[in-house]
């Protein structure tokens, strides 16, 4: 792994944020990763700003003018409007609107869905991950685009509750 992409370096960000461990550090030829759940914690010898999340390059071709404002973790920043409720993603990966490419989606917006419908999938690494609604409601409003790379709690739709 001397030039790792963008895809490897999710993965191991994944794998650290799923594994107890409160520090991960890797080094090879041309390429080295420190993270830590702790803020103040530096690799020995670095000078690194406190409390900076970890991040990923954005993908190359991806113009940054004009885009959505951006949280610290790299995620759009969505409002969620009173009363409504987010159906956030389960880890970082590729949002898929579709179980398969030229299918219907999994939902629309306006459509009445129950706590168990399939929203979308996250894939990461050929995994694939169906997201569950987890409230029954009225789709309001689908955040993320199909094939864009989401971040881990990303506000993948909005849902408005049955009363």
């Amino acid at each position: 792994m001397s030039q790792p992409t963008a895809a490897d370096i999710e993965s191991l960000i994944e794998l650290f944020n799923r594994s107890p461990w409160d520090e991960m550090h890797l080094k090879t030829d041309g390429f080295e990763i420190f993270l830590s759940n702790d803020a103040a914690a530096s690799k020995p010898g670095a000078v690194v700003p406190s409390a900076v999340p970890a991040t990923v390059p954005a993908p190359v071709g991806r113009a940054s003018s004009g885009a959505a404002p951006q949280s610290a973790a790299g995620a759009p920043e969505v409002s969620i409007p009173a009363g409504m409720v987010a159906v956030r993603a389960p880890n970082l990966g590729t949002f898929y609107r579709a179980p398969k490419p030229g299918a219907p989606p999994y939902v629309e917006i306006g459509q009445q869905i129950t706590a168990e419908t399939e929203v979308c999938l996250i894939e990461v690494m050929k995994l694939f991950t169906p997201v569950r609604a987890g409230v029954a409601g009225t789709v309001r409003q689908l955040c993320a685009s199909d094939g864009q790379m989401v971040e881990f709690e990303q506000v993948l739709v909005i849902v408005e509750p049955f009363a």
